[in-house]
């Protein structure tokens, strides 16, 4: 990997779910400890999945990796820093202000605002604070996925200037004390982002059109924000060992294709290109040899004993999906699973039986419109949930009703308050409300944001009560039955998403037992992108098929309680008759 050949102290590793940025990042961080330098890595990313990657098991501070000497790992656990931030703001006034003032304080500090400002705090400390970090040669940052990663790095500039223009001393988190202390760091922290000699954006993408342009729109983003000091990493490259298999000649065309177009915003950044591996990258063995000359894989048993013992389709699902007639049907999983292609691919079913279906996202990557195109078909409607317009409906609305009798300055602090980055949050829960709340008359497909993200916006749904009847009169019925409507199997189905692999099959697991502890229970598992039921030759892509069996086992033997397979798909399931596809597979590629 060429940008190690001179390594700045801080790396950071961003990208489209899915795409590696946890291999490359601890990758990164075995090879430079194995230098003998002191290496700190840490995740930014709510669904970390780094104890896995590293085996071992890592918590809110620095923790050695004892396989690996001078490597350090960390996780920033939400909820945690912002249990710890909430009661350092609150702390020191009980005993002081009245019971009903305290209490008033903490519900102030109990929404979805307060856990971003604080994990961020934890990461401005790192990043910001020299001192905190003086003990290693490198700090190495596993950020969550795109949308995640854009929002946590425009959040120095966006706080940094909340509080230099903030005239009122309070805001969405309460008194501004808090957040004025931390002014500096967070200052320290813009101008090492910015700083080319301190600083690397490391840009992890797949040989795929749709990454290729999640990667460049990232890295012209960021190039806003003044991070400049930028390297691509493609990461999975396939290369066919034979002529004859038409899947593995497939796989290496799309690639090829892929990387012959690639948009000029990535194109002339330097660039590591990462072989596919059939056995993924797991374990601090495989770590060293990321990036090195290659070296002939280890095999597994070649008695691929498989045949019809893996689960039907997506098709078999689309049914008892239908027998209701009404309702929402939600595609959640890891980001790189293919949600967006699993929500289309059921909506266009169901369109094609007869019934009344919108398909929209909430994912701020919203590839879901591409996937279906410019086509169109009787029934079937595509929409998106927009972050900017539904913040500036909202503020409009706020300040048409609750503003209603305030003075001058009652109006300038609630105007003030609306420009902190809490109002995005809870303008986008409201649309998401909205699109669950029009599943009683017809169906609504919800291609859902990425793992962490979702469970915090499912997570929030108490909490929005609080912070959203601080700033309007009011709460609309779509947000005051959300969670009912959730959590009514009849009315909500819920499509876990992932792939044959490991860490996309156990983040999946934990998105279950999340979802079990808001009393919603999934519906079915769609496990995506399986070579197991198709005809290869390729020696790489037999092992491979194996390699899944055990994942698969997995969920169908102790996670799911209904499974559907999708095949990897030839050509990509883009348009009605890639969407077809996906639902009722061409038998001619199955076994």
């Amino acid at each position: 990997m060429q940008f190690l050949k001179a390594p700045t102290r801080n790396l950071f590793f961003t990208g489209k779910g899915g795409v590696g940025k946890t291999s490359m990042a601890c990758a990164t961080a075995v090879q430079l400890a194995d230098r003998g330098l002191r290496v700190l890595l840490v995740s930014t990313d709510p669904a970390s999945n780094l104890d896995e990657v590293l085996g071992t098991k890592l918590s809110s501070d620095a923790t050695p990796v004892e396989s690996v000497p001078h490597l350090y790992a960390m996780n920033l656990d939400p909820e945690a820093a912002a249990s710890e931030y909430r009661e350092r703001m609150v702390g020191p006034y009980r005993g002081v202000l009245p019971d009903a003032a305290v209490q008033s304080m903490e519900e102030q500090f109990s929404g979805s605002c307060t856990l971003e400002i604080a994990a961020f705090d934890e990461f401005s400390k790192l990043l910001g604070d020299p001192s905190a970090t003086a003990e290693f040669d490198h700090v190495i940052f596993d950020t969550a996925p795109t949308g995640h990663t854009l929002r946590l790095l425009t959040l120095p500039s966006a706080w940094s200037g909340y509080i230099e223009n903030n005239t009122t001393g309070t805001s969405c988190l309460g008194p501004l004390a808090g957040l004025q202390a931390q002014a500096l760091v967070y200052q320290q922290t813009v101008e090492a982002l910015a700083d080319s000699g301190a600083t690397t954006l490391v840009l992890v993408t797949r040989a795929d059109a749709a990454a290729f342009r999640e990667a460049a729109r990232t890295s012209v983003e960021l190039q806003s924000l003044g991070v400049n000091n930028q390297h691509l990493i493609v990461n999975g490259v396939f290369k066919s060992e034979s002529q004859d298999d038409a899947i593995a000649t497939a796989m290496q065309q799309r690639g090829d294709v892929a990387l012959s177009q690639i948009p000029d915003a990535i194109g002339q950044l330097d660039r590591t290109i990462i072989p596919w591996t059939w056995n993924g990258l797991m374990g601090i063995d495989a770590l060293r040899q990321v990036g090195k000359p290659a070296v002939t894989q280890g095999s597994e048993d070649d008695d691929l004993s498989w045949t019809d013992s893996y689960p039907d389709g997506l098709g078999s699902l689309i049914d008892d999906l239908a027998a209701v007639g009404h309702g929402v049907i939600l595609a959640m999983g890891k980001g790189g699973v293919g949600k967006t292609t699993v929500a289309a691919a059921v909506a266009v079913a169901l369109a094609e039986r007869g019934f009344d279906v919108h398909l929209s996202t909430t994912d701020p990557a919203a590839h879901v419109t591409a996937t279906i195109a410019a086509e169109e078909l009787a029934g079937l409607s595509v929409g998106r949930i927009d972050p900017a317009r539904e913040t500036a409906e909202y503020s409009e609305e706020v300040m048409r009703t609750a503003a209603v009798g305030l003075d001058e300055a009652g109006r300038a602090l609630l105007e003030e308050d609306l420009r902190s980055p809490c109002t995005e949050e809870i303008a986008v829960f409201r649309a998401f409300a909205r699109a669950v709340a029009e599943g009683e008359d017809r169906f609504v497909v919800l291609d859902t944001a990425p793992t962490g993200h979702t469970v915090l916006l499912l997570d929030s749904a108490l909490a929005y009560h609080r912070e959203v009847t601080r700033q309007s009169s009011g709460m609309s019925e779509s947000v005051e039955n959300l969670l009912p409507r959730l959590r009514d199997p009849e009315f909500t189905r819920v499509l876990v998403v992932t792939l044959p692999e490991a860490t996309p099959v156990h983040e999946a697991a934990k998105l279950q037992q999340d979802l079990r502890r808001a009393q919603i229970e999934p519906f079915a598992w769609v496990i995506n992108q399986s070579l197991v039921p198709l005809q290869v030759s390729d020696s790489a892509l037999r092992h491979r098929q194996q390699h899944e069996l055990r994942f698969i086992d997995e969920v169908r033997s102790s996670l799911a309680k209904r499974v559907a397979l999708i095949p990897w798909q030839i050509e990509s399931p883009v348009g009605l008759a890639g969407l077809r596809r996906v639902v009722g597979t061409d038998s001619s590629l199955t076994s």
